[in-house]
């Protein structure tokens, strides 16, 4: 699990972010013109899961279905923020933020590959942390890890370098992620990789209410 303190200067927090791979790639972002736009709306749903949707199919997985997020952003109110970067009137990426007590929560990214130049993930994540800092939260947490994903980790670390592990205990043993490991999996990512994506949103309609 990946948890930055807020209970810093922002100056400070910037400072201790990675200076190659962070730092230097906000500062870029910050002079190529992009503008950002950020709250709940359903335009802004809208632009986030248009955008998720491109991420999962080059993941090679079906999207949760939108009414997930609906209901999530519904139920959630003012404590769920998205944040969409545009170049011009082109979403290109976004995240999803939750706030609960004094912890703001990073719980979905997701971007368009062919505008991965700009940087506008790590600029969005900086504005979240930003903003998170100003409303008075003590901590942004982003969230838990797989070990076998190293590039996530890597990403992770150049922000939150102090992670710890996070164990779990399951009953009967190896009943649950058996199927994520396995040769399932692989097969469903290669049918899902040929899916146009109106065919993987409907089958993320169909599988997700059975996972999970």
């Amino acid at each position: 699990m990946h948890r930055l303190s807020l209970e810093t200067s922002k100056e400070e927090l910037f400072k201790n972010l990675d200076k190659d791979s962070i730092q230097r790639r906000i500062r870029r972002t910050g002079r190529a013109g992009l503008v950002e736009k950020s709250g709940n709306s359903s335009d802004l749903l809208r632009d986030f899961y248009d955008l998720l949707v491109i991420t999962r199919s080059r993941h090679h997985l079906p999207p949760p279905p939108y009414s997930w997020y609906q209901n999530l952003a519904d139920c959630e109110g003012k404590s769920l923020e998205i944040r969409v970067a545009y170049q011009g009137q082109k979403p290109i990426a976004a995240i999803l933020t939750l706030r609960f007590r004094t912890t703001t929560y990073f719980k979905y990214g997701c971007s368009d590959a062919r505008f991965n130049k700009f940087g506008a993930t790590p600029w969005l994540l900086w504005k979240a942390i930003a903003a998170a800092k100003s409303q008075g939260a003590l901590a942004f947490d982003m969230g838990r890890t797989q070990d076998k994903n190293e590039g996530l980790l890597a990403f992770k670390n150049n922000w939150a370098p102090g992670n710890r592990p996070l164990n779990y205990w399951r009953g009967p043993a190896g009943s649950s992620s058996e199927i994520t490991e396995g040769w399932k999996l692989g097969l469903a990512k290669r049918v899902f990789s040929h899916l146009p994506h109106a065919l993987l949103v409907m089958s993320g309609k169909l599988m997700y209410r059975h996972i999970g």
